[in-house]
């Protein structure tokens, strides 16, 4: 492949070093340059276990990265062009990206085989020299008992799994247990409902529905159709290899104090809960819980999570925009013009990369491909960032039949579109320049990349440090994008559900009892310890409806869209009254509106509030709650002395009453022994 050096050199972001054979006859260079204790990259990912195995050698693993700076760029009808990418990509992969903790799971080798037929025993036969196995038959029929019990072979059907690798927990009904004296086939005693079961893994032999919603991503949970041979000796093979101890990244860093979940039992935001395939995240009060070890790492949660308790951890946010930084910059100091962005990940995009790269026409030499975990863990943060350096398109690679829902990535790509048009980004006749291309075929990639869209280039580019929580970033991502629109405007109408707005506020009806305020997440909404005040502060909203559903008045609505006035602009205030003073020691305390409503539905229409006793009470009102007490308490009110109450009448008393009249007026009738008639 041509290799630019000169341009290499100026913009690869250290010192370039070129060998042919680096791997072969020239390793020593390798060697020399671990040995300076400098952070290396190495611009070759086929022999990276060579490399590392040497690194580790000279104890220099942790100072050496490496970037695919062939298959990316060099082996492309575009080499010749490649130069400004080859130096963006080599300058990117020298960011430094921060360690990630890990947990561990730890497995017995303690399996539950559950199936229908011969087979799942068959296949119990086949782990029990690896694993302590249990079989488990839905509506067995007729079965031959085994000529020895290695294990045992139970009836019963799953009715609740939950769970992981290590520590499944089962519920059981028609669960039974087969007579030692079953002669040509298994006869089972009595069953019984709700027995339970634990266990280290499952195997799933039994063709019905996976026990698991997105049952691929449980660890410790292996399914297999008992029809499909191939399909059951792999998953055969690997149940044999799940014993002993595990690490899986925490995918998740979670900060509780910024859940907009819900308050005081009412629910406001819902965006993780509705997105996550694998039902890791759970509500727990006022914020959700996220199980770990359920977690599959999709990162969807984190990309629509609207203040930032839920963020991405492989890598964070702003690691992850840095790395982006460097790349867009580098690039377009190179000299490189019109960058489109193509995120994917290693199990699916790098194959397609490659196969393009080495059979066809490769990549084109303005698109720069970046590597993540999983496409859906990108954020708007991370798209507004690209644009406002400079780039003019982003493009996600997925499956054809995706591993994680793309519903959340959906969302995002349609909310970032929509912004991105709308301050002039957009690609001229209106076509997508943030988009999915969902394939597994390295011809259908390389057709969608031969028609990319291609937005409007920001006219001043930014060139920020992303640097912070996610909100943070997300927040001065945006205003930047806004600063660098080829057509800046400052209202941007969103749908209903985005995380950014305003509230539509009946100012006459609220009544200043700031209930809002005090379930209100990120302070959005404020007030002023100095006299009755409601202020709010747009660019912190998050639309999470609190603040509407508390709001005793109704007179709270969202109204979604970016106002980039507002979010430069001080907290609003929304209304402000006259504290109402005490009579006694003058501290303000409520409203004056507030109080002498009150007053004014009280007085002189209450018997508590009337006549010469009830001035007195209604001047109570009038003061603090400090006076209140004492002159309740000085004054003895008594708050059961009222008008004396009507007389419980009988039947008897009719009765009587009758009697009298009949007694006083001559030719009356005789009263009867009955209730009259009312």
């Amino acid at each position: 492949m041509p290799l630019d050096a000169a341009t290499l050199a100026r913009h690869c972001g250290g010192e370039l070093r070129l060998a042919d054979q680096l791997c072969r006859r020239e390793l020593s260079l390798f060697k020399s340059a671990a040995a300076t204790g400098t952070s290396i990259t190495v611009a070759c990912t086929q022999e990276a276990p060579l490399f590392s195995e040497v690194a580790e050698e000279l104890n220099a693993a942790e100072r050496v990265g490496f970037a695919n700076v062939r298959e990316y760029a060099g082996w492309s009808k575009d080499a010749a062009a490649a130069g400004p990418k080859m130096a963006a990509l080599l300058a990117a992969a020298a960011e430094p990206m921060p360690s990630v903790s890990l947990i561990s799971f730890e497995s017995k080798g303690v399996a539950l085989i559950y199936g229908r037929d011969e087979s799942a025993v068959d296949a119990a036969a086949r782990l029990a020299d690896h694993l302590d196995v249990t079989v488990l038959l839905r509506e067995p029929g007729a079965l031959a008992p085994r000529h020895a019990n290695e294990f045992p072979v139970l009836q019963g059907t799953i009715v609740s799994a939950k769970g992981h690798l290590g520590a499944f927990e089962l519920r059981i009904d028609d669960y039974a247990v087969p007579a030692p004296s079953s002669r040509s086939r298994l006869v089972f005693g009595p069953a019984r409902d709700g027995a339970t079961s634990h266990c280290d893994l499952i195997v799933d032999l039994s063709g019905g529905t996976p026990l698991f919603t997105a049952h691929e991503l449980r660890s410790g949970y292996l399914r297999a159709d008992p029809r499909d041979a191939a399909a059951v000796e792999r998953t055969l093979f690997e149940a044999s290899h799940l014993v002993g101890e595990f690490d899986k990244p925490r995918f998740i860093d979670f900060r509780a104090e910024l859940c907009a979940h819900s308050r005081s039992r009412i629910t406001g935001c819902t965006r993780c809960l509705d997105v996550c395939p694998t039902g890791a995240i759970s509500p727990a009060g006022n914020h959700v819980a996220i199980d770990p070890y359920i977690c599959a790492g999709c990162g969807s949660c984190a990309a629509l999570c609207p203040t930032g308790a839920e963020e991405y951890a492989l890598p964070s946010a702003d690691s992850l925009m840095r790395r982006l930084r460097t790349l867009i910059l580098s690039y377009r100091e190179a000299g490189g013009r019109d960058a489109v962005v193509l995120f994917h990940d290693g199990d699916h995009g790098e194959p397609l990369i490659d196969a393009l790269a080495r059979f066809s026409d490769g990549l084109p030499a303005n698109l720069l491909p970046v590597r993540v975990n999983e496409v859906t863990q990108v954020g708007l943060e991370a798209i507004a960032a690209l644009f406002a350096y400079g780039a003019v398109g982003v493009r996600f690679l997925t499956r054809a039949r995706p591993k994680h829902d793309l519903a959340a990535l959906v969302r995002t790509v349609a909310l970032a579109q929509s912004i991105a048009e709308a301050l002039g980004y957009g690609a001229p006749g209106g076509a997508a320049i943030v988009d999915l291309i969902q394939t597994d075929d390295p011809d259908s990639l390389a057709a969608a990349l031969a028609g990319l869209s291609l937005g409007i280039a920001a006219a001043n580019p930014a060139s920020f440090m992303p640097r912070g929580p996610k909100r943070g970033v997300l927040e001065f991502a945006l205003r930047e994008l806004h600063l660098a629109a080829p057509q800046p405007v400052d209202l941007v109408p969103l749908a209903p559900g985005t995380p950014f707005g305003g509230l539509e506020i009946n100012v006459e009806g609220c009544t200043l009892c700031l209930s809002c305020v005090s379930v209100c997440p990120t302070h959005a909404l404020s007030d002023n310890a100095e006299r009755p005040m409601l202020r709010f502060t747009e660019s912190l909203c998050v639309q999470c409806g609190l603040c509407a559903a508390t709001c005793p008045e109704r007179v709270i609505s969202l109204k979604p869209q970016i106002d980039f006035a507002a979010w430069e602009a001080p907290s609003r205030v929304v209304k402000e009254e006259e504290p109402f003073h005490c009579v006694e020691c003058g501290k303000a305390f409520g409203t004056r509106s507030s109080i002498e409503r009150v007053i004014a539905k009280l007085q002189n229409r209450h018997w508590m509030f009337s006549g010469g006793a009830g001035q007195n009470r209604v001047r109570v009102l009038m003061m603090c709650e400090d006076c209140r007490v004492q002159a309740v308490a000085n004054e003895s009110f008594d708050p059961h002395l009222g008008p004396q109450r009507p007389k419980v009448r009988m039947s008897e008393d009719y009765f009587v009453e009758r009697a009298q009249e009949n007694a006083t007026t001559p030719g009356a009738p005789e009263a009867h022994d009955r209730l009259p008639n009312s």
